[in-house]
C-alpha cells in the first residue's frame, strides 16, 4: 500500500504531482470511499462549487479513498490518496488496519515533503521514518530528535507497525525558498523512493522533462539575483565537504554565520517577486 495525503504539509507540491501522475498515467479503480461527512470540517476545506450565470453547473466534493492501481509492469498496489480526515483519525486509522488485514497488504509506503533550508543545488534531502531498517540506512540523511506536530499519516505508520506491517515513510526536504512552486525535482525523487521500497515500476519521462526544465529556470534566476544567489551560498555551508549524495552527505552545521529569519525573508520575497514577474513576462 501506498499513500499520499494531502492537508499535513505538501511543500514543492510534491503530493498534488505524484497524485496527478499516478492518475494521468496508470490504470486504476475505486476500491474504497470514505464518507466526507464522517471526516471532514467543510468549513474549514470548504468544497468547490461551480457557478454558471445563474445557477449551480456542478458541485465536486473532496474524495478520500483507496485505488486499486497497476504500475507500469502491470503490478497491482493499493494507493490511498485525497485530503487528510479532519476528525476520527483513529476510526479511521483503524479502518486502513482493518482493510490491509483483510486484503493480504504486506507494506505501507507513504511520501509527503516539508520545507527545509537544503540549497537546491544539493539532491533532495530524505528524512526515512517506520520500521524498515534497509530503507533509514539506505536513504536517511536527517535524523531529528524532537516532537513534530501530528499527522494522520504518521498515525497510519504508528499503527500498522503495532499490528506488524513493514513500514516506511519518506519525507522530502524541499528548499525552503522553492516550497510554494512546483518542484518536480522533489517529485521525481519521491517517485524514486516508492520504487525503492516497493518494487513498483513508474513511467517518469514527463517528470524528469519538467524538473529539467524548471531546474534551468531557478538557476538563471539566481543569476539574475545576487541576494538569492549569496543565501543559497550559505546554505551551501551547511553541507559537509564533498559531494557524495544524499546517503552520504549529511546535512551539517554551517560554517558561517546563517541569516536571520528577517534576512531570509526578505530574500526570499524579492526572490518570488522576481518569479513571479517573469512568469507574466512569458504569458
Amino acid at each position: 500500500m501506498v499513500a499520499m495525503l494531502s492537508g499535513f504539509s505538501d511543500s514543492g507540491s510534491v503530493i498534488g504531482q505524484l497524485s496527478d501522475h499516478f492518475f494521468s498515467s496508470l490504470k486504476h479503480e475505486l476500491v474504497v470511499r470514505f464518507d466526507n461527512d464522517e471526516l471532514l470540517d467543510y468549513r474549514s476545506r470548504r468544497p468547490t462549487l461551480f457557478f454558471e450565470k445563474d445557477h449551480i453547473e456542478s458541485y465536486e466534493p473532496a474524495t478520500l479513498a483507496i485505488y486499486l492501481v497497476w504500475d507500469e509492469a502491470g503490478q497491482p498496489f493499493l494507493l490511498v490518496d485525497g485530503y487528510e480526515p479532519d476528525m476520527r483519525w483513529e476510526a479511521f486509522a483503524r479502518a486502513v488496519t482493518q482493510f490491509c488485514s483483510d486484503n493480504d497488504v504486506q507494506s505501507f509506503t507513504w511520501v509527503h515533503a516539508i520545507p527545509f533550508p537544503i540549497p537546491h543545488t544539493r539532491p533532495t534531502g530524505i528524512t526515512v521514518s517506520g520500521n524498515r531498517q534497509d530503507m533509514i540506512a539506505r536513504f536517511s540523511e536527517w535524523k531529528p530528535q524532537t516532537q513534530v506536530p501530528g499527522n494522520v499519516i504518521h498515525l497510519l505508520e504508528f499503527r500498522l507497525g503495532e499490528a506488524g506491517f513493514e513500514t516506511a515513510g519518506f519525507v522530502l526536504l524541499v528548499p525552503h525558498y522553492l516550497a510554494d512552486n512546483e518542484v518536480p525535482r522533489a517529485a521525481l525523487r519521491g517517485l524514486e523512493l516508492i520504487t525503492a521500497a516497493t518494487g513498483l515500476v513508474f513511467p517518469s519521462d514527463e517528470i524528469r522533462e519538467r524538473a529539467t526544465k524548471f531546474d534551468a529556470k531557478v538557476d538563471a534566476q539566481v543569476e539574475e539575483n545576487a541576494e538569492l544567489a549569496k543565501l543559497i551560498s550559505t546554505l551551501e555551508q551547511g553541507y559537509a565537504n564533498g559531494d557524495s549524495g544524499p546517503a552520504r552527505s549529511p546535512i551539517g552545521k554551517p560554517r558561517q554565520e546563517t541569516p536571520d529569519a528577517d534576512q531570509i525573508a526578505d530574500d526570499l520575497e524579492k526572490y518570488l517577486a522576481t518569479m513571479q514577474q517573469k512568469r507574466k513576462d512569458e504569458e
